[in-house]
């Protein structure tokens, strides 16, 4: 896989291929075929296969794309909510429905603040998951490959996903936690063991308990 591009033109190029992409991944990792990327991106095909090798490789850039747009919205107390448009329209009305559910139980003190933020960017990142079976099937692909390109990328997006996470809840532990919840709330949706509903007051639920904890302590 070639360098992140440098130039402008070169990451005008990349971001083009990766937005032509996620309109392809939606569908899952086999509606992902190179050639008619590269077609209604407009890119060259050898151009593509220079930064993205495989359809899986795409994938995975573009989810850790999304995820490293999540955690710039979310890096700082300061953050506005025109950074937050970054996510999909979708996942801010997730996050914020969210929030105001999780602020509410907390009782509005300072700890349902906090709580607020953590859980509207957990919410994200739970519907990114959950809205993405082609990032699913990477991962399945992909898991116990060792010393390759895709196990880097998807160490990236796992680091991306607790910065994002560890950025409003100021502690690391909550934030593997949180993250270890998504992943199992993920996966008991796609097994229908629970419903959209439930895992989404679950996983509010888990957000408020392990901020007012801390707090607490």
């Amino acid at each position: 896989m070639a360098p992140p591009p440098t130039l402008p033109r070169q990451r005008l190029r990349c971001t083009r291929i990766l937005d032509v992409a996620a309109g392809f991944a939606r569908k899952g990792l086999d509606s992902v075929v190179l050639s008619e990327v590269a077609a209604k991106a407009d890119v060259p095909l050898g151009t593509l296969y220079r930064y993205f090798p495989s359809a899986t490789q795409l994938v995975l850039a573009l989810y850790r794309k999304q995820l490293a747009e999540l955690l710039a919205a979310h890096s700082s107390p300061g953050a506005s909510a025109g950074a937050a448009s970054e996510a999909s329209s979708a996942n801010r009305k997730a996050g914020r429905s969210a929030g105001r559910s999780a602020g509410q139980s907390a009782g509005g003190d300072a700890g349902g603040v906090t709580a607020h933020a953590v859980a509207g960017v957990v919410m994200e990142i739970f519907h990114m998951r959950l809205m993405q079976p082609a990032v699913e099937q990477c991962l399945n692909k992909a898991v116990y490959v060792k010393d390759t390109d895709t196990t880097r990328l998807l160490r990236e997006i796992d680091s991306a996903a607790e910065a994002a996470v560890t950025s409003v809840s100021r502690d690391a532990a909550i934030s593997r936690v949180l993250l270890l919840a998504v992943t199992g709330l993920v996966q008991s949706v796609r097994c229908r063991r629970l419903s959209l509903f439930e895992a989404e007051e679950d996983l509010k639920r888990a957000c408020w308990l392990l901020t007012r904890s801390r707090e607490a302590a």
